[in-house]
């Protein structure tokens, strides 16, 4: 699903009004008939009461059609609030119009300067001020309104983007924004609802289908796609029947030192539960019995050192290459990974201590092979490249790298984003906040790492293993609550993920 900037999203409203053919008007209608179906499937309506906010924009078009729609549902619950910003569109006009001709709706108009409006305690706000065309900080009074709608401590539901958030760059955004508790995005998401520091604004986020031209939107060139479930279930491979244990990789995780010997053994048993034939796991010797009883299913390669990473392996066999959960960043560490990065020619996933290491000892990068794959957390990016400031900022840089470097980069976070060498992102929609637990990401690690043994491309295995991580993650959360969830309970549950995947009907 593309991630589309405001002015691409206008051009593709045009298109679809100029070819389905539709009028304008009517596609307001049909957003609006989205979000009031929305609305009935989340809230009780003979207990709730709407207090609704609508600028002069099509965003207020798109509110005042909601007003209609559930005054005649609902009847006197519903309060509208009209705000005089400027000359209405001709499609807010006449849903103006519409409303006023409703039966039981009084319409109250605020212009600049006035009291600020009532608004109900338990009410549930609409927000339709401004969309996703606003270029300019609001300030002033109408910057006052939205601090009062903030303040007055009722869910807000925001239809397609908060009033006041801009669509792409919000890094110079220094006026009042909504603090929505839902946020209502028509057709597709918006670019600054993947980013950190918005989430007081946008809150929980849904994309309604409004209808709006597919064509159009596949000729509009955009380097931001949002995965989904069907993106996955074509990628995965079929297990031949009369595949054996060869057929399916022999992979080689270099993971684990004295006291992290579970960063290896969470990795190793990812790796063997995303179906990996074979897999040879390198630790200290320290790690020895740990993970002979762990993880019987791996071969062992024993370091020569007792308590950490320190010796390279002869590469032929393998058909990928994991190192870095777990094996400190020792000299040692340093050296035996400068090896691997010299020596190897199988694909590689580079995570946790490995990244570390490279971030120390910047000369590194340029033994980084084509198409390798790294696995940051922010603060592993930053160390990596410079401090940031803001969500937008860290992605433009994690773009830069991954072209400059030609690599790909899985920056992990709450939507994590896979930049690739040509400049393009995927963000994934699996995963939820009980993963933000010790060892989630070595688990990340061995399910790329297994689906690069099996032959996967390096920018399949890393959105595919993105992907299945998270959702194993959200299969964990929704049978005993995010609370529950550890990096174990996420490997468990890797094989429901394939199952949902393939049949969507299955948890």
């Amino acid at each position: 699903m593309k991630i589309l900037d405001a002015a691409q999203i206008r051009e593709c409203d045009r298109f679809t009004i100029a070819n389905e053919p539709i009028a304008s008007i009517d596609l307001m209608e049909r957003a609006a008939d989205a979000i009031t179906d929305w609305l009935t499937g989340n809230y009780i309506f003979c207990d709730t009461q709407f207090t609704i906010f609508a600028g002069s924009g099509n965003n207020g078009g798109d509110a005042l059609a909601v007003a209609r729609k559930l005054a005649k549902m609902f009847g006197g619950g519903v309060t509208v609030y009209k705000l005089n910003i400027g000359n209405n569109s001709p499609d807010c006009q006449q849903n103006l119009e519409r409303l006023q001709s409703t039966d039981g709706v009084f319409v109250t108009f605020i212009n600049k300067g006035d009291a600020m409006p009532e608004i109900k305690p338990g009410s549930v706000v609409i927000d339709g001020i401004f969309g996703s065309g606003l270029n300019r900080p609001i300030e002033g009074y109408w910057a006052e309104l939205i601090e009062h709608i903030n303040n007055a401590g009722n869910e807000i539901i925001a239809i397609d983007i908060p009033s006041g958030l801009f669509c792409t760059d919000n890094r110079q955004n220094t006026g009042a924004v909504v603090k929505a508790t839902n946020t209502l995005s028509l057709q597709l998401p918006k670019l600054p609802f993947f980013f950190a520091e918005n989430e007081q604004f946008v809150g929980d986020s849904d994309i309604l289908p409004i209808g709006i031209s597919q064509q159009a939107i596949d000729s509009a060139a955009s380097p931001y796609s949002l995965t989904q479930r069907e993106d996955i279930s074509q990628l995965l491979k079929t297990r031949s029947r009369f595949g054996h244990k060869g057929t399916f990789g022999h992979a080689l995780l270099a993971a684990g030192s004295y006291q992290m010997s579970g960063a290896a053994v969470l990795a190793a048993r990812a790796c063997m539960h995303t179906g990996c034939g074979l897999l040879t796991v390198h630790v200290p010797q320290s790690a020895y019995q740990i993970m002979q009883t762990a993880v019987p299913e791996a071969i062992l390669n024993i370091d020569d050192s007792q308590m950490e990473y320190s010796t390279a392996d002869r590469l032929q066999r393998f058909s990928a290459v994991g190192i870095g959960p777990g094996i400190g960043q020792s000299d040692a560490a340093r050296n035996g990974l400068a090896q691997m990065l010299q020596n190897c020619t199988a694909p590689m996933v580079l995570d946790a201590d490995a990244l570390n290491i490279i971030a120390a000892n910047q000369d590194l990068f340029k033994l980084l092979k084509p198409n390798t794959i790294l696995t940051p957390h922010p603060g592993e990016f930053d160390r990596l490249t410079h401090r940031h400031t803001s969500g937008y900022e860290r992605l433009q840089t994690q773009i830069e790298l991954a072209q400059k470097l030609n690599v790909i980069i899985v920056l992990k976070g709450a939507f994590t984003s896979v930049a690739m060498p040509d400049g393009t992102v995927r963000f994934n929609p699996t995963g939820n906040a009980g993963m933000a637990t010790a060892g989630s990401g070595d688990v990340l690690t061995g399910i790329i790492l297994s689906l690069l043994a099996q032959g996967y491309s390096a920018a399949d295995a890393a959105v595919t293993g993105v992907y299945i991580h998270g959702l194993a993650g959200d299969i964990a959360a929704r049978a005993n609550g995010q609370e529950f969830v550890t990096a174990s309970e996420i490997v468990n549950n890797i094989g429901k993920a394939f199952l949902k995947i393939k049949h969507s009907d299955n948890e």
